[in-house]
């Protein structure tokens, strides 16, 4: 079992069944965890004034909370709930009004409400400054603050009160120096520091290709191996392994109350079908030798979707989750011994129906591709398909239909894939397709035609 970094997935907290979740080697649940520090991370809950979902979902993320804390006989409350900005969709103020009535509604008043402002949805409305003071009115709390909470320091940075500034200088200075107070104060404790973009080059997300990542942080925070840093603002799923890293500091993608978003092959912000039917949020959790457990939530579910546990992440010596260190521990998926493939011709193209493939590594299978190779070794027609692995529900098999293929017998491949990129060996099946004439398909045969050629000349060489 790893020493620094354990990680499980539970498909149902409700039916209490915890399945494995890690990065390489076998690891199970730290026994004897007994925390002393409970709060819910989350971003991006856009409550909007024509739709109640996301508001109803607040009180959702919460009861999570304490539920989690109402079992527990050592430590039995949900200290804090920290929202990472994006708190509405348009910036209104009715928005604000129907965001902090589900807050306070749902709250008890043990659980202190940390919350940062963003420079898009929050600032749409109202200029920068005028926003900042609604939020404060309506919360009580400071756009841009340093509280402590059982002996662990909190700091949130909002959006700048200049309108031609995303954070300006005054605030890089002020973070500094809060963070030199918190580490003063307690050296061997994380330092909880929340904002609303990721840091670019971080978590799942943050990639200059993606980008929803900043950095103005960066130069303040990788001089602080015991900041934990949390930010949404991408809607990147929490259980993708990539939305936890680990370098300099501790970085957390927090996900999203609405809707999730994916970058696929370098291709920034797909949103697949049933994105909007997700929310997402973790219950973190720490003990008296402050490591931390991370337990991602799927809201609407009400399920687990994945958990963590971190060896004190204040101590640099405490790194597993590097992107070097879970690159080179993710192991290909497989399609056993059961699984099946099936291909049905359609003029022109053919359905695939496939098995999914079982993860050997305990990170999610997060990718489908499929391929129709022709008799002369070249893909004809190629897509991939994004499985639900980002929600808490079962699925068995896949269904893709390839199209633009001409007439003529293929072999159909489905491989299985990795967050780190790491391909199963591919299942496959034969399959004979009636495709266009020649004149209706012609551009598509003298392609044909020129590979074919291309491979009977790499044969006689």
């Amino acid at each position: 079992m790893k020493k620094c970094l354990s990680v499980l997935l539970c498909l149902s907290l409700l039916a209490g069944s915890l399945f494995l979740l890690g990065t390489g080697a076998a690891a199970q649940e730290e026994d004897g965890f007994v925390p002393v520090l409970r709060f819910i991370a989350s971003s991006d809950t856009h409550v909007r004034d024509d739709s109640d979902v996301t508001a109803g979902r607040i009180g959702k993320m919460l009861a999570l909370g304490y539920a989690a804390a109402d079992g527990d006989p050592d430590h039995n409350t949900l200290d804090a709930l920290l929202i990472c900005g994006d708190l509405t969709n348009d910036g209104t103020k009715t928005e604000f009004d129907k965001f902090w009535a589900a807050v306070s509604g749902s709250k008890r008043s043990e659980t202190q409400f940390l919350g940062v402002v963003a420079k898009n949805h929050d600032g749409y409305e109202m200029p920068r400054k005028e926003m900042r003071g609604y939020y404060t009115s309506l919360t009580g709390n400071d756009p841009d603050f340093h509280t402590v909470i059982c002996g662990y320091h909190f700091i949130g940075v909002s959006a700048s009160a200049h309108d031609g500034q995303h954070y300006d200088l005054g605030q890089l200075k002020w973070l500094k120096q809060q963070l030199d107070e918190a580490v003063a104060d307690a050296p061997d404790r994380p330092v909880f520091v929340m904002h609303h973009e990721h840091n670019r080059g971080t978590v799942y997300g943050s990639s200059w290709y993606d980008g929803w990542g900043v950095t103005y942080f960066k130069s303040i925070l990788n001089r602080y191996p015991q900041v934990v840093d949390f930010s949404g603002h991408s809607h990147y799923p929490i259980n993708d392994p990539r939305s936890v890293w680990q370098g300099a500091y501790t970085a957390m993608g927090t996900g999203a109350i609405y809707y999730s978003e994916f970058t696929i092959d370098e291709v920034r912000a797909y949103d697949p079908p049933d994105a909007f039917d997700t929310a997402t949020c973790w219950i973190v959790e720490l003990d008296a030798e402050n490591n931390m457990r991370l337990t991602g939530m799927d809201v609407e579910e009400g399920k687990v979707l994945c958990r963590y546990v971190l060896k004190n992440p204040a101590d640099p010596a405490n790194r597993e989750y590097t992107p070097a260190k879970q690159k080179a521990a993710s192991r290909a998926p497989v399609f056993g011994d059961d699984a099946e493939i099936s291909v049905t011709p359609v003029f022109g193209g053919c359905t695939v129906k496939v098995s999914a493939a079982a993860s050997t590594d305990g990170t999610p299978v997060v990718l489908y591709r499929f391929s129709a190779v022709d008799k002369y070794g070249v893909t004809q027609a190629s897509d991939w398909l994004l499985p639900s692995y980002y929600r808490a529900i079962e699925q068995d098999a896949f269904e893709l239909t390839l199209e633009g293929l001409a007439a003529g017998e293929y072999t159909v491949r489905v491989t299985a894939e990795t967050a780190y990129g790491v391909k199963s060996e591919p299942i496959e099946a034969k399959v004979t397709v009636e495709g266009n004439s020649l004149l209706r398909n012609l551009p598509e045969r003298i392609r044909l035609f020129f590979a074919r050629l291309a491979y009977i000349i790499k044969e006689m060489f």
